[in-house]
């Protein structure tokens, strides 16, 4: 199995997207009792139900250590880490608090729900990733959200699939406003896609 600095996109200060690295989400921890301090627990990334990389976790008192092993790019020689990130936790304003970690990267401390891991676990800022949404062309962004929709409405995915019906229990004024929402990032999503590759003028049915 691989380590954590075994992909290509695993070395520290690559400008590619979050989705490009493996993130690590202490509100979820949270949500699933483990940091307890005292608690030791294995952490997984998956791809096609296929498990690509794994750590392991202690919780501490303030902190929480990543143990994992790691390679350079380039390098045969794998490194063994006990990687410390410190915890903030702040009151929320219905009671009870919320944890952060403190970005470990030398100089950073910013308060993060989110790390992303590389030879270091580091947050966005340090790592200079964009998030996905931000790197999409509109008529991408458009496509993402007709297919939003079309899940809650529990339609085919794919825009060139046509509609499909109102789902059971769905009021009519709620259908209606999401299949205009639909109808219109669709339309965005062809303009632009048209555009790109110089279709103007042609009909969907040639594309396909």
């Amino acid at each position: 199995m691989g380590g954590i600095g075994s992909g290509r996109h695993w070395h520290y200060g690559a400008k590619d997207t979050t989705n490009d690295y493996r993130a690590l989400d202490v509100r979820r921890w949270n949500r699933d009792g483990l940091l307890i301090p005292g608690r030791a627990f294995g952490w997984q990334w998956s791809y096609n139900g296929e498990v690509t990389a794994s750590i392991r976790v202690r919780s501490e008192e303030s902190r929480v250590m990543l143990i994992y092993r790691h390679r350079i790019q380039g390098d045969e020689e794998w490194q063994d880490e006990s990687y410390p990130v410190r915890l903030d936790w702040t009151p929320c304003h219905l009671g009870g608090e919320r944890p952060w970690f403190l970005c470990p990267a030398r100089g950073c401390g910013r308060r993060v729900a989110i790390i992303y891991g590389g030879t270091i676990f580091a947050c966005r800022h340090c790592h200079q990733l964009a998030y996905q949404s931000q790197r999409e062309k509109a008529d991408d962004r458009a496509m993402r959200k007709a297919d939003k929709i079309r899940e809650k409405l529990d339609w085919e995915p794919g825009i060139l699939n046509g509609e499909g019906l109102k789902p059971k229990g769905m009021h009519w004024s709620t259908f209606e406003q999401l299949t205009a929402k639909h109808d219109a990032f669709v339309a965005v999503s062809l303009a632009g896609v048209a555009d790109r590759f110089n279709l103007m003028g042609e009909s969907i049915e040639d594309w396909m």
